[in-house]
């Protein structure tokens, strides 16, 4: 078993939460995980991105190379363009629909989503809208995480148990919160 993930966005959009999350899980199954990550201006609204390489076996590099990634997670959908180029044949790219427009020639969002529908394995969803409506409003990270767990290679149970993980220490109500995000966000999954 082996998956390689690329997670990209802008800072503030929980691409490293979700990282954490993918991370404890793997750990819940017993697997090797590595990571890295590029956190650019990350306060600034500048590009985020993490490669995970998850399998069974130990893994040598953390980094992903072109045309190898089974999955590209992306909350923020111009960033998915950016790393379609790492996308392996067979793979997904799970994006949100929602652009975090932060410069003034942020390309046309029909184009941007034209060119991800030509992807043949491809989720576009709404996150902000999934997180709202299950009254986590915070949480699309979370949603799309829910979006792509049939995607990971993980259990849906080692999922929950990672956002268990990493939204404990803020109390019941956030880890329920973003259990039922994880969850709205899983009906998206093909």
């Amino acid at each position: 078993m082996k998956t390689d993930i690329i997670l990209a966005g802008v800072g503030g959009q929980g691409i490293l939460t979700i990282a954490a999350v993918i991370g404890f899980a793997s750990l819940h199954e017993k697997l090797f995980i590595k990571q890295s990550e590029v956190h650019g201006m990350s306060q600034r609204g500048g590009a985020v991105q993490s490669h995970l390489r998850i399998s069974s076996d130990p893994v040598s590099s953390d980094l992903i190379p072109l045309g190898r990634a089974s999955l590209i997670l992306s909350v923020e959908p111009m960033e998915a363009l950016r790393y379609l180029p790492y996308l392996s044949k067979d793979g997904w790219v799970i994006t949100s629909v929602v652009p975090f427009v932060n410069i003034s020639d942020y390309p046309d969002m029909t184009m941007i989503e034209n060119s991800i529908i030509k992807i043949a394995n491809h989720i576009l969803l709404d996150a902000e809208k999934v997180a709202k409506e299950c009254g986590s409003p915070k949480s699309s990270n979370i949603v799309m995480l829910g979006a792509a767990s049939g995607h990971v290679d993980l259990s849906f149970e080692a999922l929950r148990k990672g956002v268990e993980m990493v939204f404990g220490r803020k109390g019941q109500d956030m880890v329920d919160a973003n259990l039922r995000a994880l969850d709205a966000g899983k009906t998206f999954s093909r």
